[in-house]
């Protein structure tokens, strides 16, 4: 297994892209957090398709964490995100500081209008500004062809492809499958947090958008389905419900009630606490 090349500052990186773009290389790009799990690693697998050289970022990004949230205990282990990196097949990993994606004055932030709004945007407002920021800053360093965002956080994902489009950038989005363990739950970096009976009841999610997809495909009405899911997690022990809805797959815009039509397409998307731990899931219908 060949080591993958860590870089720190943008300097750094470029440097090594332009060298890379020089070969005639494609660049693939994953971003993450760190605290890497096999759906991270599916996402490395995902960009070596589809690039010849795959760069991924290592940042907890302090700007989409409110006043309260979990930023400074959000789970860690740079040696071990590098490693599992380096098995996977990436290339080189990014690890900024903080100073060195906002240097001292910056005053310039990037916002998906509307989008950002809606669904997690209403329950976390800060949440896809600071996302869209420092992607858009990442996308600037690191300079892809080509990105990989997985769809367990599919609001993200829509929001930015949106801002791609909008703004110009020449890189091509590509969603990657959600990783789920064998009870359905998405792999997550916060799944660290549950204990082991939360993380028992912590698949009601899933189960519940799994039926509520059942249920609209052979003609339930929208708030029916919705209605259902809603009590079948309260009921798996989730301790509040943010939301649980229907929405068109590229607007995130609520579906109007009744059965869906024929060949439409709708994501159903859903937040809840399990005790201290917000946990989010989606699935296409």
């Amino acid at each position: 297994m060949q080591q993958a090349k860590i870089v720190r500052t943008r300097a750094d990186l470029q440097r090594e892209i332009s060298a890379v773009h020089k070969s005639g290389q494609r660049v693939g790009f994953v971003p993450t957090m760190g605290a890497l799990h096999d759906g991270h690693i599916s996402l490395v697998t995902k960009a070596r398709e589809n690039a010849e050289f795959v760069v991924a970022s290592i940042f907890v990004n302090p700007t989409q964490f409110a006043p309260g949230e979990d930023l400074d205990r959000y789970p860690r282990n740079e040696e071990g995100d590098v490693a599992r990196l380096s098995g996977a097949g990436c290339h080189l990993v990014y690890c900024p500081s903080v100073e060195e994606m906002y240097p001292e004055g910056s005053l310039t932030n990037v916002r998906v209008e509307e989008m950002s709004d809606l669904l997690d945007g209403i329950y976390r407002p800060h949440f896809f500004y600071g996302v869209a920021t420092v992607v858009a800053r990442l996308f600037i360093h690191v300079r892809p062809d080509v990105a990989v965002f997985g769809e367990k956080d599919y609001q993200q994902l829509q929001i930015i492809k949106r801002m791609v489009r909008d703004l110009g950038f020449a890189i091509e989005i590509i969603g990657g499958t959600t990783w789920r363990d064998e009870d359905g739950l998405a792999q997550s970096s916060r799944n660290a947090y549950l204990s082991e009976e939360e993380r028992r009841r912590a698949n009601g999610i899933f189960s519940a958008l799994h039926r509520a997809a059942c249920r609209l495909r052979i003609g339930c009405p929208v708030e029916d389905a919705m209605k259902e899911a809603r009590g079948t997690i309260l009921a798996a022990g989730f301790s509040k419900l943010d939301y649980v809805s229907a929405v068109d797959p590229a607007t995130l815009q609520d579906l109007p009630d009744g059965p869906l039509q024929a060949g439409q397409d709708c994501r159903l998307l859903a937040a809840a606490w399990m005790g201290s731990t917000r946990l989010i899931d989606n699935i296409g219908v």
